[in-house]
């Protein structure tokens, strides 16, 4: 099976891409999604993450404060890698037990850090959704409600647009249309399947 990773800066528009891909009938594998699971109330990630940041990290209902801890890490690298070093061998993990699960000439694997974690390896070809910065900015402070200082420094925690770029293999320019990027994604399924076949 052909392993396409899609990566992208934040609000560079990768879940938008992954439904396009999965309305043509791609089988989608998205590491936030895992993320989400793992950390669901009582797991054995959310237990770990407890052990190294402290309960405050809890909700009252014992959900993980998301706010909280993307505070606590996006200004403490030595806590970002604490969370890294606990939540990436987890994702890889669920990642390739569910690439395991499927059957399909190939699949599209959503991973937002595919490159700043050195996983290149794990895929055959990468994927990036593009747009410019202030796009980016404009579109997560919309959608997540955070203030543009947050976004700022999430963007600058991630790697630089022209060097995710250079790892391309496909780049898909969402700076347009909802159908110019849907026609896009449609070459790029067309592609894909031709790709796996050979």
């Amino acid at each position: 099976m052909l392993k396409i990773g899609l990566t992208g800066g934040i609000g560079s528009g990768k879940s938008t891409v992954c439904r396009l891909f999965a309305e043509l009938g791609a089988p989608i594998i998205d590491a936030d999604i895992i993320a989400r699971e793992l950390v669901k109330p009582h797991a054995y990630a959310l237990n770990q993450l407890v052990n190294q940041f402290g309960a405050d990290i809890l909700n009252s209902d014992a959900t993980l404060n998301r706010a909280y801890l993307r505070d606590l890490v996006f200004s403490d690298k030595t806590k970002k890698a604490q969370l890294d070093q606990i939540m990436h061998p987890l994702i890889y993990d669920e990642i390739e037990r569910q690439i395991k699960a499927l059957n399909s000439p190939y699949c599209v694997i959503a991973i937002p850090l595919l490159l700043e974690t050195q996983q290149m390896q794990r895929v055959d070809r990468i994927a990036v959704v593009d747009c410019n910065a202030d796009t980016q900015l404009l579109r997560v402070v919309n959608r997540d409600h955070l203030k543009p200082e947050q976004v700022i420094s999430i963007i600058a925690s991630q790697m630089p647009r022209q060097q995710r770029l250079s790892f391309a293999n496909d780049v898909i320019d969402n700076s347009g249309s909802a159908e110019q990027l849907a026609e896009q994604v449609k070459r790029l399924h067309n592609s894909y399947n031709l790709l796996a076949t050979c």
